[in-house]
């Protein structure tokens, strides 16, 4: 790792990130097999079929209720003085200022960004906010995203009490396809991530700080004058980057116009109590397949950050019990 690999998250925000993105990873699985069952066939039947699909996409839904509830209270919670949900919270006497310093740099208008936009590039930690405008943005529509999936779909459960209450089976279809109108959104939002965070030059195939905790990771967050630099010289692009980068950003505008135009040509998202297999175009398979391989890779690295994560934390913890027993030997004491 360089100095540039600096933590911004804590302990518990890189973990709660890793069981969201496992939570949300079996929700698109089970939810998307059931939607585009003509397609997903073999995902459908490697779950069980209609049934095993159905219990297990319900207590995921469960899980992820239980997961954001669990971190808004401890978010709210751990804090006197406002953080770090203020950290969260749009800036409004920086981050306009930002966004338009932003599109001056991409015009080639302004020479740098602007500070409240910084994320890596070059900068110390102590320069660099936790969030930029674009970060809190980010973290705004996803949770709105997820608030309305979880109402939906605790409705779409309740399809008896709908259909009751407003005395007509259209209510039920209406939140169904409003809940899959949301996935589909979040669907292609979670591809773009994985695609953003995966493939970026400096960091590829994992970017750690979501998996590090700033309190794991040994650089400059105590005493940033301690280093000369930010250790972006010491960067080296892996020579797999520019296939890796090409093959999977294509995989993901595939998979990403394959799921809308097959979303719009089934014209909703009903989930009948009998699965009924539908003629479905070769094209229309393929891409869509394609789609799930990229959110497969998603999972996939996200399960390598944190195997990447626990060998680091064991390498760190080697290193300080070689230098303790190097420390014993030259007459200090050890505690055993």
């Amino acid at each position: 790792m360089t100095s540039l690999d600096h933590g911004k998250f804590s302990k518990v925000t890189t973990t709660f990130h890793s069981l969201l993105a496992l939570t949300v990873f079996l929700l698109f699985f089970t939810g998307y097999a059931i939607a585009f069952n003509a397609e997903l066939w073999w995902l459908l039947e490697l779950m069980g079929g209609n049934t095993g699909v159905l219990a297990v996409h319900r207590a995921a839904g469960f899980a992820l209720i239980a997961l954001t509830t669990t971190w808004v209270l401890y978010m709210l919670l751990s804090s006197s003085d406002g953080a770090p949900i203020g950290d969260l919270l749009p800036d409004f006497s920086n981050d306009p200022q930002a966004f338009i310093q932003d599109v001056q740099f991409a015009l080639g208008r302004a020479d740098e960004r602007h500070p409240a936009a910084r994320q890596f590039a070059g900068y110390k930690a102590d320069e660099i906010p936790l969030l930029s405008y674009v970060g809190k943005g980010v973290i705004a529509i996803f949770t709105v995203e997820l608030l309305l999936l979880m109402v939906s779909g605790l409705l779409i459960w309740q399809k008896s009490w709908l259909i009751s209450t407003y005395n007509s089976q259209s209510a039920a279809m209406a939140f169904i396809a409003f809940h899959g109108l949301l996935g589909i959104i979040m669907l292609m939002g979670i591809m773009f991530h994985t695609f953003e965070h995966a493939m970026h030059p400096a960091f590829y195939p994992v970017e750690m700080k979501a998996f590090l905790s700033k309190e794991e990771t040994p650089n400059f967050h105590g005493d940033p004058d301690d280093y000369e630099s930010t250790g972006i010289e010491k960067l080296r692009r892996k020579k797999s980057w520019r296939l890796a980068v090409n093959v999977f950003g294509a995989a993901a505008v595939l998979g990403i116009v394959s799921v809308l135009l097959s979303s719009v040509t089934y014209g909703g998202y009903p989930v009948p109590s009998e699965l009924a297999f539908n003629e479905g175009s070769l094209l229309r398979t393929i891409g869509i397949n394609v789609g799930f391989l990229v959110l497969f890779a998603g999972l996939v690295l996200s399960m390598y950050g944190n195997v990447l994560r626990a060998r680091y934390k064991g390498q760190r913890g080697a290193e300080s019990d070689e230098g303790a027993g190097a420390a014993a030997t030259d007459g200090g004491r050890r505690d055993d």
